[in-house]
């Protein structure tokens, strides 16, 4: 047997299905034509890839590196095709990125649309990931960029960095903390806080910054995102923290007050981060090379005069 895309891409069905006949449903195939395939790539590597079992199938750890790589080489092959199938035409290509929150809301939408007036060709498939999530991916190649909080991920990736987001309290308009003009985190732990989802990784920056303060954090409510969380704010359910570029965007007319965090955590560098920049599509490497001068290009413009006012908590 010679392997071919086809029986790898069954694999990776079977395994992101868990099941033979749900893959074989999936590709309109017959279950036992995937049975064979499953059999003849066990048979080439001479090692079980899948465990069958009444419930379906459980892929042994080789059957988990022939999934990581795998997922590589049909991406590699897909971005071939797409490439070459009207080379004529100039650049082309699909671009798989996995971002967080903080990125899509404030950074990747004009900076996406700059890069599509450049490269038209080039299409871009965008999804959002929690950030503990997004480097475990990009390690498995289950996407080409991953942007993302820059976080401990124990992971051998290219680590690009980026924006660096500024972290603020919100709190409701008669709030005790809403007078203020700043704030050090743990003078706000006292209070109730309106939390982001538990995976998420300014959840996680609370959650270690009350630790070391030697507080608990008091988180009354759990939403999924900035708004969701403003809202609650507004609504005197507690005060939250969210990245400062993104409340505008999201909160306008809302009644609430926004102050600077003090704690140097609260600058918060966003990264980008690819399993090998040598080896990702150039579609993909022109994408990379296009957010980083646009994030470059952002750090040197001149920073705006600042009055007396702006320096308050913002009422928006």
């Amino acid at each position: 047997m010679k392997l071919d895309p086809t029986s790898l891409r069954l694999f990776v069905r079977v395994a992101e299905m868990g099941t033979i006949t749900g893959a074989a449903d999936a590709e309109f195939i017959a279950t036992s034509a995937v049975s064979k395939r499953l059999s003849e790539l066990e048979a080439h590597f001479s090692t079980p890839l899948l465990h069958r079992n009444n419930r379906g199938v459980e892929l042994t750890p080789a059957g988990n590196a022939l999934l990581h790589l795998s997922r590589g080489v049909l991406h590699n092959l897909e971005d071939l095709d797409l490439q070459m199938r009207d080379y004529t035409s100039g650049e082309r290509g699909i671009i798989r990125i996995f971002a967080n929150m903080s990125a899509i809301t404030q950074y990747l939408p004009g900076e996406t649309q700059a890069f599509f007036e450049k490269h038209p060709d080039i299409g871009v498939q965008l999804e959002e990931k929690v950030s503990p999530v997004i480097t475990r991916e990009i390690m498995a190649n289950g996407a080409d960029i991953g942007i993302c909080a820059k976080l401990p991920h124990g992971y051998d990736l290219a680590e690009l960095p980026y924006h660096t987001d500024e972290l603020v309290l919100v709190t409701p308009l008669n709030h005790p903390l809403a007078n203020r003009d700043a704030i050090d985190f743990r003078d706000s732990l006292e209070h109730a806080y309106v939390g982001l989802h538990s995976s998420s990784a300014i959840n996680l920056q609370l959650l270690k910054a009350a630790s070391l303060a030697n507080r608990p954090l008091r988180l009354r409510i759990q939403v999924t995102s900035y708004d969701a969380l403003c809202l609650m704010v507004q609504a005197g359910l507690g005060i939250g923290v969210v990245p400062r570029g993104a409340i505008r965007q999201y909160v306008g007319g809302l009644q609430v007050r926004v102050l600077p965090i003090r704690d140097d955590w609260a600058k918060r560098p966003l990264c980008i981060y690819v399993n090998n920049i040598d080896r990702i599509s150039m579609a993909a490497r022109l994408f990379v090379d296009h957010l980083i001068e646009s994030s470059n290009n952002s750090k040197h413009q001149p920073a705006v005069e600042k009055s007396e006012k702006a320096l308050k908590p913002l009422l928006i």
